[in-house]
């Protein structure tokens, strides 16, 4: 049985983390999508789900902490905007940016490359396969 490739993405206001499993099993951060408007955004991760061919795509949202709610509109509204008609899943991003965080301590020095976002985007793919086996 072939697996679904799967996608997330970490939905910021500077910058979207990727990552991509393609066997279910492995994630692999990819290289973050800079965001300078929405159109301009949700064009690039269109291409970058075209590109791997995409079926799912894991769409971080936060459930708690002070702004949530304002941001689960923002993120849900930028989905909106996605012209991708694989299956959507939202799940908690809940300390996804600590633990990313936490997982590049000592790798890496520059704070905004993009590169966190994207490791919360594979940690935030992790939590939905762990979730999703059977």
């Amino acid at each position: 049985m072939e697996r679904e490739k799967i996608a997330a993405i970490d939905v910021g206001l500077r910058r979207i983390g990727t990552a991509i499993t393609l066997d279910g099993r492995s994630v692999l951060p990819q290289k973050p999508i800079l965001r300078k408007n929405r159109e301009q955004a949700a064009r690039d991760v269109d291409a970058f789900l075209r590109e791997w061919q995409i079926e799912r795509l894991v769409v971080g949202l936060p459930k708690s902490g002070g702004s949530a709610e304002e941001m689960q509109r923002r993120i849900r509204h930028f989905v909106s905007l996605l012209s991708f008609e694989g299956a959507i899943e939202y799940v908690d991003e809940y300390g996804s940016s600590l633990e990313a965080a936490e997982r590049m301590k000592g790798v890496t020095r520059q704070k905004r490359d993009g590169k966190m976002d994207s490791v919360a985007a594979g940690i935030i793919l992790e939590r939905y396969l762990q979730k999703s086996r059977p």
